[in-house]
């Protein structure tokens, strides 16, 4: 009888164990336990450390409660500037209602996902193409609020979104290569002109110190040689003030006389003809001669009635004059 006792205790215990055992659930630090009692979720879930449960009557399902990261795949879009991109980024959420979490949504990572893929397709057709390259973080709070706002009656809540990268084609990309590569040269440019202003200026101020003082050009230009001739060059350049050749053309031009009348070339001496220096010879001025008839006669028109009724003359050639006979 004792023995038959013995043993209805030890099966009892042993049963005991069993159950205790199977009602022992570990619930641990990032969790949260979720009691199903009949289908019902009963009280509030549980914290972490140990609970038990009624085995065969309820049912503990744990949430993880740490931050979840959600890769987006990459949406290709259109941007505002009919600009063809490929856009990934990814998400940070966790869940701060347990509850809600398991029972709004079948697969709350799985409707997130969606959230996010909808919402970045919608960023990338209401942006402009350099809104996604320079102005991210713009983009990435109004990423945050899109899929912020559905998932909060999910039971979760969004951290963080972030643009990972920006895929564009490649004719585009030589297009802001190109695009860079002018807008650096014309900053080159803009910054050497204004260097050559500020030069341009000290060279006035330094050109109007040496008019004051013409002893300074002097020392500058010796200053020059000995920078030339320190480098043992066996060539010396020696500048010449521009100020000088005005002056020399000045000079030339002053000195060049008004009539410019052609020279008569000289007769080739000969050998047999004497040398004669040749003096000027004093203009003299023409002697009016008197009047006469027959000098009238030989230069005026010639009179035909005149003519027929003189007797004829003879003319001598030696003098030019008429002979009376």
């Amino acid at each position: 009888m004792l023995d038959l006792v013995i043993t209805l205790v030890a099966v009892i215990g042993a049963l005991g164990l069993i159950c205790l055992a199977a009602a022992m659930r570990v619930v641990k630090q990032y969790e949260r336990g979720i009691l199903f009692r009949l289908g019902r979720i009963t009280g509030e879930p549980r914290s972490p450390g140990l609970t038990l449960i009624i085995p065969f009557v309820d049912r503990l399902h744990k949430m993880n409660m740490q931050i979840v990261t959600l890769p987006i795949p990459a949406q290709e879009g259109i941007t505002r500037d009919n600009v063809t991109v490929r856009v990934d980024a990814v998400v940070y959420f966790r869940v701060v209602e347990p509850t809600d979490a398991l029972v709004r949504v079948e697969d709350y990572r799985f409707a997130v996902s969606q959230m996010a893929q909808t919402s970045l397709r919608s960023i990338i057709g209401k942006s402009d193409l350099d809104d996604l390259l320079s102005n991210r973080e713009k983009l990435n709070e109004g990423l945050e609020l899109m899929i912020d706002s559905p998932a909060v009656g999910w039971g979760v809540q969004i951290d963080r979104v972030e643009i990972k990268d920006v895929s564009l084609p490649d004719t585009m990309k030589r297009s802001m290569a190109r695009q860079a590569e002018a807008d650096r040269e014309r900053r080159a440019r803009i910054i050497n002109a204004d260097a050559e202003y500020q030069a341009s200026k000290k060279l006035a101020q330094a050109a109007q110190q040496m008019a004051d003082t013409p002893t300074a050009l002097q020392l500058r230009l010796l200053q020059t040689v000995m920078a030339v001739s320190a480098e043992k060059n066996s060539t010396l350049v020696l500048p010449i003030p521009v100020e000088l050749l005005h002056f020399l053309e000045r000079g030339a031009r002053d000195g060049q006389p008004t009539d410019h009348r052609p020279e008569k070339p000289e007769k080739p001496k000969t050998s047999e003809e004497p040398e004669t220096s040749e003096e000027p010879v004093p203009e003299i001025a023409p002697v009016e001669e008197p009047a006469s008839p027959y000098l009238d006669a030989l230069t005026g028109p010639p009179d035909l009635g005149a003519v027929l009724d003189q007797p004829p003359e003879r003319v001598t050639h030696g003098e030019g004059r008429p002979e009376q006979p």
